[in-house]
């Protein structure tokens, strides 16, 4: 399902907007022409073809990962041979 906001519309329901991308896309218009358009991230990456790097991730202004690595601690340093 495609919705159609004027960019008003949008700046006045936002999270509308955020819970009618989550069934298509969402063309935001200026003056009467389509400008932009909101998408899940979901549908960007398999419109995109690939996925984000990193620091594209990263770069998002709501940016908010968890990153706990697993711990080791069998043999992962090694006391350097100088001989």
């Amino acid at each position: 399902m495609v919705t159609t906001l004027t960019s008003r519309e949008f700046n006045q329901d936002t999270s509308g907007a955020k819970k009618a991308a989550s069934q298509g896309p969402v063309f935001i218009t200026d003056r009467g022409r389509p400008a932009h358009v909101l998408l899940t991230i979901d549908d960007y990456l398999r419109l995109s073809g690939g996925h984000m790097s990193l620091a594209e991730a990263l770069a998002q202004a709501n940016a908010d990962f968890d990153f706990d690595p697993p711990r080791t601690f069998d043999g992962v340093f090694k006391p350097a041979d100088l001989d």
